[in-house]
């Protein structure tokens, strides 16, 4: 049995889920916000064995004795609205959310992306830095400060051709809509470096600006690395950023990366600790690749549907077969598709 730890409306896992159960696998699928309202979770040490059971809607399901296990994008847990006080309802939910993490993490099989100490590890984006730029891998000049004077002189270095965002992956809390605010890869203006005092209450990440001949979205699954290619600068909107996603104007393609590129992007992974990674890189005109960042838990559905890249059945390839799977082939590329 594959446990697959997910919400119930996740496309990724809806995919994976399907195509697992095609060829023949048996699936738990468990969502965190589920616990304690509608499941309970119990951990028993009996007999030199461990069990972990999982109850709802009238089944027992004992998570130890699953062959491999996916992290996908779960919720947090829930509990009961009987508890009047605030406090202690938040405190059950916290209770619950270590229960559940620390499970996963003492799960004695295959994990994927791996166990949530190592996804939080590679989060650390001047991790990922050190170790790309370990692996040969070219990066970006790039400063990390809350110094106004250190960021200006950086400012002059490379002329003002800057790109600033977030140092981390931490998310604030929106008081006027109660979601998230996220901010997109900009420009630095002249008006930031009329404002650079600003940085002595929060930090940024400053990066030169690379000359894009187009940006690769690489995922690695396993031992597979399955690399697309999107071509941010044909429209305007996706130049800086392509997250800003300008759909029928942005070209997707298959890309086949240089052996070097490969190993490294195999290996960043691996020393991380992990068993997925989703890595953006850039090429630029002269064709020299240059990594930005990898999202140890990154979407990449779109990637599939745009490229036909078979991530997904990579991805049931390393569930059901942990220790070693036979590569998936891919998709026949046209040559005037290579670089």
């Amino acid at each position: 049995m594959i446990l697959i730890v997910t919400e119930p409306k996740d496309p990724h896992a809806n995919l994976v889920e399907a195509k697992l159960r095609q060829r023949g696998a048996s699936i738990c699928r468990f969502d965190w916000s589920d616990f304690p309202r509608t499941a309970s979770l119990s951990v028993e040490f009996r007999g030199g064995r461990k069990h972990v059971w999982l109850k709802r809607g009238g089944e027992r399901i004992d998570l130890a004795a699953c062959t491999a296990g996916w992290l996908r994008r779960p919720g947090k847990p829930l509990s009961s609205e009987r508890i009047p006080d605030a406090l202690l309802r938040h405190y059950a939910e916290e209770e619950c959310f270590h229960l559940v993490q620390d499970t996963w993490n003492a799960l004695d099989l295959p994990l994927l992306p791996g166990p949530i100490p190592a996804i939080r590890h590679a989060d650390n984006k001047q991790l990922q830095l050190q170790l790309a730029t370990a692996l040969g891998l070219e990066i970006p000049p790039t400063l990390i400060t809350s110094d106004p004077d250190e960021f200006l002189e950086f400012y002059r270095q490379h002329e003002g051709q800057l790109i600033d965002k977030f140092p981390s992956t931490v998310m604030a809390a929106s008081q006027r809509t109660g979601g998230s605010l996220m901010r997109f890869t900009q420009a630095v203006n002249t008006r930031d470096v009329g404002y650079a005092r600003r940085l002595r209450h929060s930090p940024m990440l400053f990066q030169a600006q690379i000359p894009k001949r187009f940006e690769l979205r690489i995922t690695v699954v396993g031992d597979q690395v399955l690399a697309a290619e999107i071509h941010s600068q044909a429209t305007r909107r996706t130049q800086l950023d392509w997250r800003h996603y300008d759909w029928g104007h942005t070209p997707y393609r298959v890309h086949r990366l240089p052996d070097a590129i490969r190993r490294a992007c195999l290996e960043l992974v691996s020393r991380l600790g992990l068993r997925f990674g989703a890595i953006d890189m850039i090429v630029t005109p002269d064709d020299r690749y240059v990594f930005l960042e990898i999202n140890p838990n990154g979407q990449w559905l779109w990637i599939e549907d745009e490229t036909g890249l078979p991530i997904a059945e990579s991805i049931c390839d390393t569930l059901l077969n942990p220790a070693g799977h036979s590569p998936t082939p891919l998709p026949h590329v046209p040559l005037e598709a290579c670089p």
